[in-house]
Order: C-alpha cells, then sequence, then structure tokens
C-alpha cells in the first residue's frame, strides 16, 4: 500500500511539473508574441510618424491656404458690409449718431439733456434713441481691445445711464404735473398706463384714499403693487418704471473689470506690467516644444476663433456646483449679487414713491398752480415713532410675453449707494407657473430686477452637426435643461425650440448669427460661453489653440460631414480632442453605426478604432489607416470624391458663421 500511494505521489508530482513547464511555455510564448506585436506597433508608428512628417508641409500648407482663402473673403465682405451700412445712416440724416464717433455721441447727449420742451411722446421717442446707442455703446465695449476706446466706451454709458435716470424722471413729472393741472379738484383717482416700444411707464397718486382698497394693478403692463395702511392717508403717487434692457448690471460689470485690472497690475512685477501695457492681449498659455513645431506655419492665422477665445477662458480656477447660489458677502447682513453668475430677464423695474405734485386750485377767470422743480421722494419706511412697524410693498410681476424663463426667476435689489444687485430686502417670494407671475415683498419702494442664472442650460449634455445640404446645417444641442436646434443656411439662422414661451418673435425667423445670439441672450435662453463661463460649470480642460483649430476644420467640411458629441473627449487628455465623424449627404439622422470615432491632436489625427460603444477608451487607430497632420486631410482618407467637392464649394458666409456659432457655445469643452 505505501508502495502504490508513494507512485501515486511521484505521478502526481511529476503532472503538476509537466503542467507548470508548459505554463511556462505558453507564458514565454505569449510574452514572445507580445513583444513582436509591440515592436509591429513601434515599426507601424514610426512608418506613419515618418510618413506624418513628410507631409506636414504640404497638408498645413493646403489647410492654411483654405483657411486664408475664406478669412480674406469674409474680411472683404463684412469691410464692403460695414461701409454699406454707414453709408445708409448718413443717408438717413435721422439724428441717430455713430457711436464710434466720441464726437457725435457727446453731441446728442447734450442736447436730449438740454430738452425741456418736447412733449411726452417726443420725449418717448428719444428716449428709444438713446437706449439703441447704449446698445451699441455696450457691444462696441465688448469688442474694445484698445485701453482708451475701452475708457471712452465706458464713460459714455455711464453718462447714458445718469441721463436716463434723469430723463425718465421729468417724464413721470411731466405727466403727473400735465394731468394734475387738467384734473378736476372734485376727481377721485389718477392712473395710467404708457407702453412705448422700449419701456413702459405706470403712474398712480393717491387721490381717493380707500382704506379697502390698498392693492394697485396695471393690467396692460402685468404690474401691481400694494400700497402699505402708512400711506393710505399720504398725498403720494408711485411710479412703476419697466425699462426693457438692463443697464445697471452693465455698470456693475464696467465696476467689476476696473477693479479686477487693478487688482492684477498690483500683483505684477514692473516688467511684466511694462509687458502688458504694451500689448492689450495676454499671451497664450505656453505647450511643448513639439507642439509649437507642429502648428508652427499656421499658429498666427489660427490664434483666435472670436474676440472672447483665448487661453484665458482656460484657467486653472476650481469650477464650481452651478446648482448652489454663491452670493458674495461684503458686509453684514447684505448678499452681493454675482451678476457673472446670475443675468437679470426681462429687464428692469424701477418702483418709486413721490410727494405728489400740487393740484391747481381753481377761481372764478384764474387757476392757482404751486410750482416745484422735481419730484420730491416721500420717504417709506416714514421714520416716524410709531408702535407698529412699516410693513413691505407687495409687488407682483407677470413676466413680459418675449423672455422665456428656464427656471423660476429670483427677484434683486438695486442698492444705489454701492451700486450693486443685492439678494437682501426680499421676502415672501411666490411663482405661479402657469401664469408666468412671480410676487414677492420689498422693505421700501426700490429698484428690482427678476435674475436667473447664466449658464442654467450648461453643461451641455450632448451636440450634433448635422449637414443638410450644400451650404446649409442644423446644430443641435442637448441642454441641461431643454434642448436647442439652430439651422444654419448661408449667413442666416433659425431658432427652434420645444419651449415656446417668451420666443415667438425669433421662432422660424432668419437672422444672422449675431442677432440670434444677442436675441437669444435677451430672452433668457442662453447656450454661449464667456471668460467666466468656466468658473460655474463643469467642463473638459483642453489645449485652446487646438480647440479652436478643430472649429475652422469642422465649418469648413461641414456641408458633407457630421460631427458629434462623444463620451471619450473627457477620457483623452488635455492636449487631444475626441468627436464621432461621417460623411453624410442625406438631411434625415445620422445612422448609429456610419459614425467614427476621431482623435484630434495640435500635430496630428487620426479615426480611432474603437467605437461610442467600446468598453474603455484606446488610442489605437483603425489599423491600415493613416495618420495626418491635420483635421480635415484625416476626414478626406474617409470621403466620397463629391463629398470633398462638396467642401471646396463651401460659401465663405456660411464657413464663417458655422465657426462662429462652435465659438460661441464650444462644444468640445462644455459638453
Amino acid at each position: 500500500m505505501k508502495a502504490q500511494k508513494k507512485k501515486k505521489t511521484l505521478k502526481s508530482q511529476k503532472q503538476k511539473e509537466e503542467e507548470e513547464a508548459a505554463r511556462l511555455q505558453l507564458q514565454l510564448e505569449r510574452e514572445e508574441q507580445e513583444r513582436l506585436e509591440n515592436e509591429r506597433k513601434q515599426q507601424e508608428i514610426q512608418w506613419l510618424e515618418e510618413k506624418v512628417l513628410e507631409k506636414r508641409e504640404e497638408e498645413l500648407l493646403k489647410l492654411n491656404t483654405l483657411l486664408e482663402k475664406n478669412s480674406s473673403a469674409i474680411t472683404k465682405w463684412k469691410t464692403a458690409a460695414a461701409e454699406k451700412a454707414a453709408w445708409e445712416r448718413y443717408m438717413r440724416c435721422d439724428g441717430y449718431p455713430d457711436p464710434k464717433d466720441q464726437r457725435a455721441v457727446n453731441t446728442f447727449i447734450s442736447l436730449w439733456r438740454d430738452d425741456l420742451e418736447s412733449n411726452v411722446a417726443e420725449q418717448f421717442d428719444q428716449s428709444t434713441t438713446a437706449i439703441r446707442l447704449a446698445e451699441d455703446l455696450h457691444e462696441l465695449l465688448q469688442e474694445a481691445k484698445d485701453p482708451k476706446e475701452v475708457l471712452k466706451y465706458q464713460e459714455a454709458l455711464m453718462e447714458m445711464q445718469e441721463l436716463f435716470h434723469s430723463k425718465h424722471l421729468f417724464i413721470a413729472e411731466k405727466i403727473l404735473k400735465g394731468t394734475c393741472e387738467k384734473m378736476d379738484p372734485d376727481a377721485t383717482n389718477l392712473q395710467h398706463e404708457y407702453k412705448h416700444e422700449r419701456l413702459t411707464l405706470c403712474l398712480w397718486a393717491n387721490l381717493f384714499k380707500d382704506l379697502n382698497l390698498n392693492e394697485h394693478r396695471f393690467e396692460e403692463a402685468g404690474l401691481s403693487f400694494t400700497l402699505p395702511m402708512q400711506l393710505v392717508w399720504s398725498a403720494v403717487a408711485v411710479r412703476m418704471l419697466h425699462t426693457h434692457y438692463d443697464h445697471l448690471s452693465i455698470l456693475v460689470r464696467i465696476r467689476h473689470q476696473a477693479q479686477k485690472q487693478v487688482e492684477e497690475e498690483k500683483e505684477l512685477p514692473i516688467e511684466e506690467l511694462d509687458q502688458k501695457q504694451a500689448s492689450s492681449r495676454p499671451p497664450s498659455r505656453k505647450s511643448s516644444a513639439s507642439s509649437k513645431r507642429g502648428r508652427s506655419k499656421i499658429s498666427r492665422q489660427m490664434e483666435a476663433c472670436n474676440s472672447q477665445m483665448s487661453s484665458s477662458d482656460f484657467s486653472d480656477s476650481p469650477t464650481k456646483d452651478p446648482t448652489v447660489p454663491q452670493p458674495k458677502v461684503i458686509r453684514s447682513g447684505a448678499q452681493v449679487v454675482d451678476v457673472m453668475q446670475y443675468t437679470s430677464v426681462g429687464g428692469v423695474f424701477y418702483c418709486d414713491l413721490f410727494h405728489l405734485p400740487p393740484r391747481p386750485i381753481r377761481r372764478k377767470g384764474y387757476t392757482i398752480l404751486q410750482l416745484e422743480d422735481g419730484l420730491r421722494v416721500f420717504p417709506y419706511p416714514t421714520g416716524k415713532p410709531s408702535n407698529e412697524a412699516c410693513p413691505p410693498v407687495g409687488v407682483s410681476v407677470t413676466l413680459p410675453d418675449w423672455i422665456t424663463n428656464v427656471e423660476p426667476p429670483l427677484v434683486a435689489r438695486w442698492d444705489a449707494g454701492d451700486k450693486q444687485w443685492r439678494w437682501d430686502g426680499i421676502t415672501d417670494v411666490s411663482y405661479e407657473k402657469a401664469e408666468a407671475k412671480i410676487s414677492f415683498k420689498m422693505e421700501t419702494f426700490q429698484t428690482f430686477a427678476l435674475m436667473q442664472k447664466t449658464y442654467a442650460n450648461l453643461p451641455f449634455q450632448g451636440w450634433e452637426l448635422r449637414p443638410l445640404g450644400q451650404d446649409s446645417v442644423l446644430f443641435t444641442i442637448k441642454g441641461a435643461i431643454f434642448d436647442i436646434t439652430i439651422t444654419i443656411k448661408n449667413d442666416q439662422c433659425m431658432l427652434q425650440l420645444e419651449q415656446q414661451r417668451g420666443l415667438s418673435h425669433l421662432m422660424g425667423k432668419w437672422m444672422s448669427g449675431h442677432a440670434l445670439q444677442k436675441a437669444m441672450l435677451k430672452a433668457g435662453v442662453n447656450i454661449f460661453v464667456n471668460e467666466h463661463t468656466h468658473k460655474y460649470v463643469s467642463f473638459c480642460r483642453k489645449e485652446s489653440l487646438t480647440e479652436q483649430v478643430v472649429y475652422k476644420q469642422m465649418a469648413l467640411f461641414a456641408s458633407a460631414c457630421a460631427f458629434s458629441w462623444s463620451k471619450w473627449n473627457a477620457k483623452c487628455g488635455e492636449e487631444h480632442l475626441v468627436l464621432q465623424v461621417c460623411e453624410h449627404h442625406d438631411p434625415s439622422p445620422v445612422p448609429e453605426v456610419l459614425w467614427g470615432v476621431y482623435l484630434v491632436g495640435a500635430e496630428k489625427s487620426q479615426k480611432l478604432k474603437i467605437t461610442e460603444n467600446s468598453e474603455a477608451f484606446s488610442p489605437d487607430h483603425v489599423p491600415g489607416s493613416l495618420v495626418h497632420n491635420t483635421f480635415i486631410h484625416m476626414l478626406e482618407d474617409n470621403m466620397s470624391p463629391d463629398g470633398i467637392d462638396m467642401t471646396r464649394h463651401s460659401n465663405y458666409c456660411f464657413v464663417d458663421t458655422v465657426q462662429n456659432l462652435l465659438c460661441a457655445t464650444r462644444p468640445l469643452v462644455f459638453s
């Protein structure tokens, strides 16, 4: 028995040794195969890199030629359009000044300030012209790079704001005094609404003194207020002025930028400060030496997609949770609105309490009217000793039909002393979504605005740029709250949106890309990014110049290729971008099986072996495919001659419009 056990044990040990030897042999063979495969890959990569280097000059030259051709054509077209617009403005002779001409702007301001004889209708018309001028000045301020130009437009805007304030008071005074002069002394009430193109003025005077009637509605304007009981027996007038623009927030931003610039300059060494003053454009972030070599031929032409895109957009500031309001506290009990994180919707609402102008005393054959210079503010809370505290002022606002509310709006009040919007002092806020009506209480009669998060619809959950034919595409963005579709045809854009309220004046209408962007922002629909967006929205950090160049190349091929979001873009690192692409000539949706995944970098582009449904990211390219220096040459390897021909016949206005829209939304970073 012992001999048999020993024999079995020896046999088992021998079997294990044989199995171990076989396992080791397989491992050695596997390692050898992996070594050979790695060598093959390295040789292939080396061969591809050599091919890339061989074609570098040729491909970069072709891309540069296409970009310069389009850039030259669009510059010529814009110059001609600007000259035509200037000539048409000159020929109109309507008194509207050239916003770039400081002397003309100053003359307009002086003439309007000195005009005290025009009737109310004429004053409203002048106010509309002034609003248009202020908006043009603000746009020029955003585009200005020269510090002298910036200062010029800032001063003009601040002067316009002061004039707006005084003129609107003058109009209210003129209406109240004129009404009082003509009114029968026995009349019991005064309530008027004046709707103009860009503003609505509501006036109410306390003539009736009815204890049972403390809520006063301006039905046409969608405004109402509740008069506190302490004022029922007072000779007061209430002005509710709704301006469809917001120049107060502009002043806050001007102040913020000025303070930021002073702080930055204090922190800079003298040498860097001198260099900063010598050039208004900040230097781009440093890239690797190899990246510089790869971009040397075209970097000057691709330095920026538009005035708001620079490497400063990709600062290393930590991102904040966009779902949590984070107002700054600058002093006890006073919360300041961050005007970069929040934007007013629907303009500004001025709610003021004045002493009622004296009513005329009529006698036989003559009328006595006490003259007063300007409206006098009636203090509230009154400041008089009382056993009861002065109750707050109740206000209700129905949102104008030309804006859409992404989320229930927040109410902020204007602090005229500190020139800031604040959250405090507003209580009992309620919102009726069906009626788009917001009600709240204020400590006193004051200026307020309805606010919403500037970037509420970001980051995007996905996007797609799909061709509809020659010089026509459909740009779809899946937003954080709602989806937006923009059709582009030549140099015109048309908005499509499931949420209809507040956008009836935009839906289905063709306009330039710039005009559409302004109209969408005014309506409270924001899909556009700026230098502050990264502070409030999570994003994929990418190398700025590479991103810009990709948008330009996408625009060149937008007539024939569909582009789409890829989940791998967040996995490929800062130096690369990943997106899905396929040639597509049919206006119908792209079948999922047709999409290819492309990796784009500063030096080379390649089609990846992985698909959108792969389990993990891999930078391996499709076996047998080539690697190119530019994105468009990589795409051409997988395109038909007809598709390539379509891209060569793209209209320069179409290319510029698509490029500007991509640069304004930056879907490769904020998705």
